[in-house]
């Protein structure tokens, strides 16, 4: 199979090796590698940037959602909860899947590693 797309990648849950649909052991957590073509996933680092990013957007966009119903219809709070509850979890946890997948994806496509005092010109 051809390398996946970065989007493609990012969408589906792709290895961006083989472009099998390994990437994901659980709802947001990596495998530990690829069962097709062995790639170590374990050794990329995307960190916890998605997770903030995603919580300061998701978190806005739900509070202007909100206040909008809110002063619109006056529903009662069982309401907000029914709407705002789901919407939180799914797009939240669907957008750590993209983004987490989009940036292992791009560590992989720059070859990207963790700098050493090795990485250091010495002059």
């Amino acid at each position: 199979m051809p390398e996946p797309t970065i989007t493609a990648a990012a969408v589906r849950g792709l290895c961006p090796r083989c472009g099998s649909k390994t990437l994901f052991d659980s709802l947001t957590g990596f495998a530990p590698k690829c069962r097709i073509c062995g790639l170590d996933f374990a050794s990329f680092n995307v960190g916890d940037g998605p997770a903030a990013f995603l919580t300061t957007i998701i978190g806005a966009l739900v509070v202007v959602l909100a206040v909008i119903v809110e002063f619109r219809f006056e529903p009662p709070w069982w309401v907000h909860v029914l709407l705002w509850t789901p919407l939180i979890v799914g797009t939240t946890i669907w957008g750590l899947r993209v983004t987490k997948a989009a940036l292992l994806f791009s560590e992989y496509k720059r070859k990207a590693r963790e700098a050493t005092g090795k990485d250091l010109r010495e002059e």
